[in-house]
């Protein structure tokens, strides 16, 4: 059985993430989504909930971030082209995302950067091992 990742995200309004993470390219699973939370499917492993700040204090004590102002994690998901990291780098912008860094390209690795409605930091990344030095 392969291994899942569960990416928890604080959101302040979870319709407008929904909306958000949905014109980026992933899926609502509508069995684990409700008022309080949704799950926001990339691939077969990769899983982002939204839960709204309630919800979220629900599964610890510690204060929650503004993450438009400070940052806690870098979420980073590799791409199988640099076409599909671009689509969804722009997909992002279009959907009211922000890019807080410009794109990179490292010769054997492109990396373009946004950030959600709610500031949650996200890298897109496409590498091409046959031009990696030595």
């Amino acid at each position: 059985m392969a291994k899942k990742i569960f990416i928890n995200l604080p959101v302040a309004d979870l319709g407008k993430s929904m909306d958000f993470y949905t014109k980026t390219g992933f899926t609502n699973n509508p069995v684990f989504t409700d008022e309080t939370a949704a799950c926001m499917v990339l691939s077969d492993e990769i899983y982002v909930m939204l839960l709204t700040h309630d919800k979220f204090t629900q599964f610890t004590d510690k204060k929650i971030i503004d993450a438009k102002t400070g940052i806690g994690v870098i979420n980073s998901v590799s791409l199988d082209s640099r076409a599909e990291m671009d689509a969804m780098a722009e997909a992002a912008l279009n959907a009211g995302g922000t890019e807080p860094s410009t794109p990179k390209d490292y010769g054997f690795m492109q990396q373009r950067s946004f950030s959600d409605p709610d500031g949650n930091h996200w890298e897109v990344c496409y590498m091409d091992m046959s031009q990696f030095p030595g």
